[in-house]
């Protein structure tokens, strides 16, 4: 309801994963940790993606319990060329966008899926994840050609 409130109705919601590709979290949020995609319906302009990062920040901390996040919240944008997340971490590949928010190239799309980069994470490189994209991939083919915004191939 948090997210909603902010971007709309969901169009897709995928299956609860298993997060166990890595324990940095476990500490924060204890364990086990499972992970699900939201798809909202309504499509955004790239550079809205900080002010949609800082919001997922403060409902992070709205959920927090003594200052331990309970939630994280990574959210992103999926074009048909690529998947982007905003991040507050920098490293070599990211790209500054302000307010302390980075854009990270997480996913390119080549031979018909997405594929993983050298310092994609191995959550976002598993098989289902990016399955789930793909689903999202056609949805988003599918409203691009419904609002007739050109080639959308």
């Amino acid at each position: 309801q948090a997210l909603a409130s902010d971007c709309g109705p969901l169009a897709l919601i995928s299956p609860w994963y298993d997060f166990d590709f890595t324990d940095y979290y476990a500490g924060e949020m204890g364990s086990p940790l499972y992970r699900r995609v939201l798809v909202f319906e309504r499509l955004i302009e790239q550079e809205h993606l900080v002010r949609i990062k800082v919001k997922t920040n403060q409902i992070e901390q709205a959920f927090a319990v003594q200052g331990a996040r309970q939630v994280n919240l990574d959210p992103g944008y999926l074009l048909l060329e690529r998947f982007v997340l905003a991040t507050g971490k920098n490293f070599s590949h990211r790209i500054y966008l302000g307010q302390g928010i980075y854009a990270d190239l997480t996913l390119v799309f080549q031979d018909g899926r997405y594929q993983a980069l050298p310092w994609t994470y191995p959550d976002y490189a598993s098989p289902q994840l990016r399955d789930f994209l793909l689903q999202a991939r056609q949805r988003y083919r599918r409203d691009l050609k419904a609002a007739d915004c050109g080639d959308v191939s």
